[in-house]
């Protein structure tokens, strides 16, 4: 042994185990640029990322509680419960699925319906869960809408759906399909009460949800970053053999291309929604006293 090791003896290498533990769920990765982000400022920001602000998806009642600031609500159409109509299986029992889902996302079906208020405007909301096999449309999700929309209509209230969907419920076949067309009637009886029914598309709106009612609206928003078509990019490559433009079929894509009327950022939804609702239904109760 040298003096110098007698001087300032080698400190033994940390060990692995040595190391402190981080605590699970104390941080988060970003899907878009893979930095780590503090867990409990990512669900305050409601799942948007700090350092590239990419829009993570949110779950039906974060996005309910995020536009109505905590406002009460009534749920609408609870009481339809889904029906295995095909005693459909694949690599699960469709059955199997349903108990999945709903344990993992904490509702009863795909689709949250409810009356709640947004700043001072009462309104009646749909919001998509994607959570739920891939807040994919079936006959539940479909009936549940056209009775928001009846309810809407009974109590002339503005309407507002928040989508986020990869189309109709194949484990449903053509039942699913169906909803297609009784959405978008449900949405033409609505619209000659003369109130405002706005769609927030969220990443992803696409297939069935796409073809239907989210593109009917008075007035259409993207959300910052959403991918929003019928067919996704890959598929279409894929049939076309060609590469597709940057951004294509991204909220920013969709703008320029005249599909939606504006792109807004989550933070700023709330804001944005209380604004366009105050303008028109004003407007609404203005002709109505004519």
């Amino acid at each position: 042994m040298s003096w110098i090791e007698e001087v300032w003896p080698k400190k033994k290498p940390r060990q692995a185990h040595d190391a402190r533990p981080v605590p699970d769920g104390l941080w988060d990765k970003c899907a878009a640029c893979g930095k780590r982000v503090f867990s409990e400022s990512f669900e305050k920001s409601w799942k948007v990322c700090a350092h590239c602000g990419h829009h993570h998806r949110l779950d039906a009642k974060s996005r309910l509680l995020q536009l109505n600031q905590g406002a009460y609500y009534t749920l609408i159409g609870e009481e339809v419960k889904t029906k295995d109509y095909l005693n459909f299986k694949d690599k699960k029992p469709y059955k199997q699925r349903l108990v999945e889902a709903q344990k993992k996302s904490g509702l009863s079906e795909s689709i949250l319906c409810a009356r709640t208020k947004l700043a001072s405007t009462e309104v009646v909301v749909a919001i998509f869960s994607f959570d739920f096999i891939g807040g994919s449309m079936g006959s539940v999700l479909g009936e549940r809408f056209v009775r928001a929309c009846e309810y809407a209509t009974k109590h002339n209230l503005p309407f507002v759906c928040v989508t986020s969907s990869g189309g109709a419920r194949m484990q449903e076949g053509v039942i699913a399909l169906f909803q297609m067309a009784k959405t978008s009637m449900a949405v033409a009886k609505f619209k000659l009460t003369k109130n405002p029914f706005i769609t927030i598309l969220a990443d992803p709106t696409s297939g069935g949800v796409a073809a239907s009612m989210a593109m009917q609206a008075d007035i259409i928003i993207a959300e910052r970053g959403a991918l929003i078509g019928f067919t996704g990019p890959r598929v279409i490559a894929q049939t076309l053999r060609e590469d597709l433009p940057q951004g294509f079929q991204r909220a920013d894509f969709q703008l320029k291309n005249g599909a939606v009327d504006m792109v807004v950022a989550r933070k700023d939804m709330p804001k944005k929604l209380t604004s366009l609702l105050s303008k028109l239904t004003y407007k609404h109760a203005t002709e109505e006293s004519l």
